[in-house]
């Protein structure tokens, strides 16, 4: 089984302000899947603290998946794909495209999402949007994809 970390930016719900709904399907999801969510958090949209905690987690936690959820708008406080990009050790393209094009037929809005994904030591790192709506469709798109992905950097197939 997976070992999973679910990392929420939000300024609103890391004050309390906000219920994290988007996190809590996430969760859902995953746990529907056979994933072992074994550790969470809230976080405002500060570039560095999230960035410490996905550095944290990746490389001390012996998490195979760490996926976030806000902060990948056009807004000046959306940071979450530059602090991912401080992290990882090589990008993904395809994960984030994949989530982009599927979500596309929803929404024209989609293409808008500064989403990233890739790799740090073996652990994969996804952004997703922060709406429970876009969690949902993203996720649903991409989940068979790093089911494979998690596999591989663990070393346990091929290429």
């Amino acid at each position: 089984m997976s070992r999973v970390a679910i990392l929420t930016i939000s300024d609103l719900a890391s004050q309390g302000k906000r219920e994290d709904l988007s996190g809590s399907i996430i969760k859902d999801m995953l746990s529907a899947n056979d994933y072992d969510v074994v550790v969470t958090a809230v976080v405002a949209d500060e570039r560095t603290a999230i960035s410490k905690i996905m550095r944290e987690w990746a490389d001390t936690q012996s998490v195979d998946l760490i996926l976030t959820t806000g902060g990948t708008g056009l807004s000046a406080r959306d940071v979450t794909p530059e602090a991912t990009i401080e992290v990882l050790h090589w990008q993904i393209p395809g994960i984030a495209e994949a989530m982009r094009w599927a979500t596309f037929q929803y929404t024209e809005r989609s293409i808008l999402s500064r989403s990233v994904a890739g790799v740090r030591g073996q652990c994969l790192i996804v952004n997703l949007p922060g709406s429970p709506k876009g969690v949902e469709q993203c996720l649903q798109a991409v989940l068979p994809a790093i089911g494979h992905a998690i596999e591989v950097l663990a070393g346990d197939q091929g290429h």
